[in-house]
C-alpha cells in the first residue's frame, strides 16, 4: 500500500525500538519521514533510504519548546507541510518509592507528558496553517490503563498522555485534525530489556530474560509484540480509513489488558 504518498510525517523517539519501526512503515507506504530523537537517528534514516524511501533526521529535546519548533520548521523545509505527527519519545526509570528521586519524577513527566503536549501544540499550529487537517498520534502505555509497581512517575506520565489526547481531540475535531493514542504492552525493544533487568532485580532473584518470559506467559496471544505490530495500528490511525476516529486510546498488547 502507498497510503501516504506525498504526506509528511514527523516522529519523535524514532532512532530505535517502536519509533524506528513506525518510521520504516510510513516510509514503505510512501511518506516523507522526519525522524527525531535526542540521539543519532542515522540508522533509521539509512535503512529507509536503502529501501528506496525518503527520510531525514533532526536532533531535538522534546521538553524544549524552541527545539520542538525547530524540528517542525526542519520538516516543513525538507518535505513540506506536516500531515502526521507521532509523539513517541519516552523514558522510564524503575525504583522503589523510597528511592525514587524528584529528579527522576520530573524527567519522566517532562519527556513523556510535557514533550507530547509541546509536539502536539506545534503540529496543530502547522496543520491549521496549511488547512488540510491532519493526524496526531500519541504513545501511551499499558501503564496508562493500569499503573505498575515501582513506576508511579511513569504511570502518571502515561495517564497524562491519554488526558491530553482526549482534550485536544475535542478542541480540533472540526478542523479535520484527529488525535488518538495507543498503549503498547510488552514489545521487544531496548526499553523492555532494561525493564526486564531493573524490575527483575527489585522483584527478586530473576536471571536476565526470566521475568519477561513470566509476563509473556500471561499474554493471551502467548508472545511479546514487535515494533511492526505497533506500526500497523499507527499507520491505520493516520490513514483516511480512520478519518472518523478521534479521542481514542487503543491497546496493542496481544490481549494482556482488555479495557
Amino acid at each position: 500500500m502507498r497510503r501516504f504518498e506525498t504526506k509528511t510525517v514527523v516522529i519523535t523517539g524514532g532512532s530505535r525500538g517502536i519509533g524506528a519501526a513506525i518510521a520504516r512503515r510510513f516510509a514503505r507506504e510512501g511518506a516523507n519521514v522526519m525522524v527525531s530523537a535526542n540521539e543519532d537517528a542515522s540508522a533509521t534514516v539509512d535503512a529507509i533510504v536503502k529501501d528506496g524511501g525518503r527520510a531525514a533526521q533532526f536532533t531535538a529535546d522534546v521538553t524544549d519548546k524552541a527545539q520542538v519548533a525547530a524540528l517542525y520548521d526542519a520538516a516543513e523545509a525538507e518535505f513540506g507541510g506536516v500531515d502526521v505527527s507521532i509523539q513517541n519519545a519516552g523514558v522510564i526509570t524503575i525504583a522503589k518509592v523510597e528511592d525514587l528521586t524528584i529528579e527522576e519524577w520530573r524527567k519522566v513527566l517532562e519527556v513523556n507528558t510535557t514533550g507530547v503536549f509541546l509536539c502536539c501544540q506545534e503540529a496543530i499550529a502547522r496543520m491549521r496553517r496549511h488547512g488540510r487537517g491532519g493526524r496526531l498520534i500519541n504513545t501511551a502505555s499499558g501503564q496508562a490503563r493500569q499503573g505498575f509497581i515501582f513506576t508511579p512517575h511513569y504511570a502518571a506520565s502515561k495517564f497524562g498522555v491519554v488526558g491530553i489526547t482526549q482534550s485536544l481531540a475535542k478542541e480540533v475535531a472540526k478542523e479535520r485534525i484527529t488525535v488518538n493514542a495507543f498503549c503498547p504492552g510488552i514489545i521487544e525493544t531496548d526499553m523492555w530489556a532494561y525493564n526486564d533487568e531493573a524490575w527483575g532485580k527489585l522483584l527478586g532473584t530473576y536471571a536476565p530474560g526470566e521475568l519477561m518470559a513470566e509476563w509473556v506467559r500471561n499474554i493471551p496471544m502467548a508472545r511479546a509484540g514487535s515494533g511492526e505490530d505497533v506500526a500497523g495500528l499507527v499507520t491505520f490511525l493516520a490513514s483516511e480509513d480512520a478519518a472518523y476516529i478521534t479521542g481514542q486510546t487503543v491497546n496493542v498488547d496481544g490481549g494482556l489488558i482488555m479495557s
